[in-house]
């Protein structure tokens, strides 16, 4: 599945509710699932892990999608690798 039709998904499930919350509060949401990712980190529970990063990406792209932001433009960002030096892997000092 690409990135649109994640967050395409996404959408068609929880934007009402989302949106209904609004940006701020759908934010505390994400923050909260990325407290259990970290969590998860510490342990050795790898289908907990898998979870828990599906939860932490689908709120960030429900949070994208309230604030009218297409998730694959932003990843663009990267596709040429590091966006600051151009190289992949990263060359930064």
């Amino acid at each position: 599945m690409g990135i649109n039709e994640f967050q395409r998904l996404i959408k068609d499930i929880y934007f009402e509710r989302d949106s209904a919350r609004g940006a701020e509060g759908t934010f505390r949401w994400f923050i909260e699932e990325v407290g259990e990712l970290a969590r998860a980190m510490r342990g050795t529970d790898r289908d907990n892990l898998r979870e828990e990063f599906g939860d932490v990406l689908a709120w960030l792209v429900s949070l994208a999608s309230i604030m009218g932001v297409d998730m694959e433009e932003a990843a663009a960002k990267y596709a040429r690798g590091c966006p600051k030096c151009g190289s992949t892997p990263c060359s930064c000092k």
